[in-house]
């Protein structure tokens, strides 16, 4: 009897063991299934969002902000293509001088020249300047005063700059702060790769900011629009050609700019210049990359595979560009008290004091004023 109850138990455990073995087998075999492989994959490189940013901050107190820059920048650029490129451009050398907190916008002072002044930044389309301070304008009267950042804007005219021109369409976390504070002149040089940059440099660069050799290949993927003046590649010209470069391309590229100095300008994508796509990776392999920084990419070992990569697949590009621009978008945000929300987007609010790195403004001092009455039960 005892037998039996034993053999009973142990084929019973035996059949329990043979169930969670056949769990585990599907349990694998659903990890490895190409749907749950791409959503697992999302999920590991979805970048966190900082703290102090949300993606509904501006639900309650806003809740047409996306939409009013959305619509604006879709105006805009069907009146000017050429807007698109110049909004994301601005964007982009926001974030690498200082972090994202739109003091590229600021106006030189008495301290001393602007962002705007520093030889990286004078090629900067003065449109797109005046474009932020329009949507700035509409968000105030809409928003019923100085609700909406100027640094959010920056961010969310990029993002619809990008899917207005046939790019991808991605979220952007909001809540980020302006700084009253622009960069110095050796800030702008040394955070703004030049165009004659290699990878090497160029990651250098990235590494400081926590960007890496993936997003530095996505974001070069933004030149796929706008233009280029001569004098940022005529040295792969003049006076001996780059032998990295096409013979067609070199010989094209003479034609516009048959000098060096030449004051022209020529469009950074030969294939689609207007549109936002994975023709850009296309040029490299083609060996017509028209900056080193773009060339260098295809021709570094380690930064070939994902231009390939990129070349071969749109999707795989779309995917990775908005997971990079979110990345690139929260570098040093300012949230909370330790920024502004300015009403110009050109100027620091009135009132603001700025000494020794401590930002302080009138409203800033009457807010913890208020909170230090509440809690002594004033």
């Amino acid at each position: 009897m005892a037998r039996a109850r034993l053999t009973s138990a142990l084929v019973l455990a035996g059949a329990a063991l043979l169930a969670v073995l056949v769990l585990v087998a599907a349990a694998e075999r659903q990890e490895s299934s190409p749907g749950n492989d791409d959503l697992m994959k999302r999920q590991r490189h979805h970048p966190p969002v900082a703290r102090g940013l949300s993606f509904d901050f501006y639900k309650r107190r806003c809740p047409r902000a996306e939409s009013i820059v959305r619509d604006y920048v879709r105006d805009a650029v069907r009146k000017d293509a050429g807007i698109a490129a110049g909004l994301l451009r601005l964007h982009f050398h926001d974030c690498f001088v200082q972090g994202c907190d739109a003091s590229v916008l600021l106006d030189g002072s008495a301290t001393g020249p602007g962002e705007q002044q520093a030889p990286p930044n004078l090629t900067l389309r003065p449109s797109a300047f005046a474009a932020i301070n329009d949507i700035r304008d509409r968000l105030e009267r809409e928003c019923r005063g100085a609700v909406v950042s100027c640094s959010d804007i920056l961010a969310l005219a990029a993002r619809d700059s990008v899917a207005e021109t046939g790019g991808p369409s991605y979220r952007v976390p909001l809540g980020r702060r302006d700084s009253p504070r622009f960069a110095t002149q050796q800030d702008v040089l040394s955070g703004l790769p030049a165009p004659t940059s290699t990878v090497p440099s160029l990651l250098a660069v990235l590494r400081n900011i926590n960007l890496d050799a993936t997003d530095l290949v996505a974001l070069s993927g933004g030149h796929t629009v706008g233009l280029a003046h001569c004098t940022s590649f005529d040295g792969r010209l003049f006076p001996r050609p780059d032998p990295t470069m096409n013979p067609s391309f070199l010989s094209k590229l003479k034609q516009t700019c048959p000098a060096k100095g030449t004051d022209a300008r020529t469009v950074l994508d030969v294939r689609t210049p207007n549109a936002f796509d994975n023709k850009y990776y296309i040029n490299l392999v083609k060996r017509e990359g028209l900056f080193v920084s773009d060339q260098d990419l295809y021709t570094n070992a380690a930064t070939r595979p994902i231009v390939e990569r990129y070349a071969r697949s749109q999707r795989e590009f779309f995917d990775q560009f908005g997971v990079s621009m979110v990345k690139m978008g929260q570098i040093r945000v300012l949230t909370g008290d330790q920024g502004q929300v300015r009403r110009n987007c050109s100027a620091r609010n009135p009132g603001t004091r700025v000494h020794e790195g401590l930002q302080w403004s009138s409203s800033l001092v009457q807010t913890v004023v208020e909170a230090a009455a509440e809690r002594l039960g004033f």
